[in-house]
């Protein structure tokens, strides 16, 4: 398992698939699988039973995961997808660093 260049919360572009295009904020982050949920991206209609949660049941639209490769991060000053170094910082902590900008990603 490789570390990954995205964090949970961090805001995302599409780079390909049905959703190009689109930004989105990263909900959840699955490291073993190499795949991210984004917030109204790759959205998918789940059949469910009547439970305490979803009383009614029926057709529940959700998120599903998107790999990891088909999403960039957003530079923090321009607003636009870029790639990312990562280094270490005068404290000795890991940071990553936008290619476009220079700018620190928090």
């Amino acid at each position: 398992m490789s570390k990954l260049h995205i964090k949970k919360g961090d805001t995302v572009y599409v780079l390909s698939g049905e959703d190009r295009g689109k930004t989105g904020r990263v909900l959840e982050v699955q490291a073993a699988k190499e795949r991210a949920i984004v917030e109204g991206v790759n959205i998918v209609s789940k059949s469910a039973k009547p439970s305490a949660k979803h009383p009614q049941g029926g057709i529940i639209k959700m998120e599903a995961p998107i790999h990891i490769s088909n999403l960039s991060l957003i530079d923090p000053k321009s607003g636009k997808p870029t790639r990312i170094k990562i280094e270490k910082n005068e404290k000795g902590e890991t940071v990553r660093i936008s290619k476009k900008s220079g700018e620190e990603i928090k």
